[in-house]
């Protein structure tokens, strides 16, 4: 933030002030790190959730997760920690990368080729931390 007559960076700074003065923890909050502190749900915990346990004939979590990508996408990518929150979760319920990837593209025809480029950005950076993972083990 550098011009400091701009109203949305003096809202911004308003806000961060509030926020230090609330909880001064919040000076150094970082939605990254509070990602990590969420754990991917389990596959078969998805399913009874998310999937078949509401309708034995209704979607699979595999699928509901993709369709749930897709609305993250379409509302233009603001939402980082959750669209790396939902790739980690349809990986674990099945998805493949593929299948993250082309439901992303899919919605450059509905939401724009920027928003489709910055839910692959977040993609992207789930898919190589789970690679990394991968190869720790």
């Amino acid at each position: 933030m550098t011009d400091p007559k701009n109203p949305f960076e003096m809202l911004m700074n308003q806000a961060q002030e509030m926020a230090k003065a609330m909880n001064p923890a919040l000076e150094s909050f970082s939605p990254k790190g509070f990602e990590k502190l969420w754990p991917t749900m389990p596959k078969e915990f998805m399913e009874m959730s998310f999937g078949k346990g509401a309708s034995k004939e209704g979607l699979d979590a595999k699928t509901r997760l993709l369709l749930t990508l897709a609305g993250l996408t379409m509302l233009g990518a603001q939402s980082d920690t959750q669209i790396r929150l939902t790739v980690r979760h349809a990986l674990e319920a099945g998805a493949t990368k593929e299948e993250i990837a082309e439901t992303i593209a899919q919605m450059s025809m509905f939401a724009g080729i920027p928003s489709m480029t910055r839910a692959m950005d977040f993609a992207r950076e789930v898919m190589d931390e789970s690679e990394e993972k991968g190869k720790d083990k």
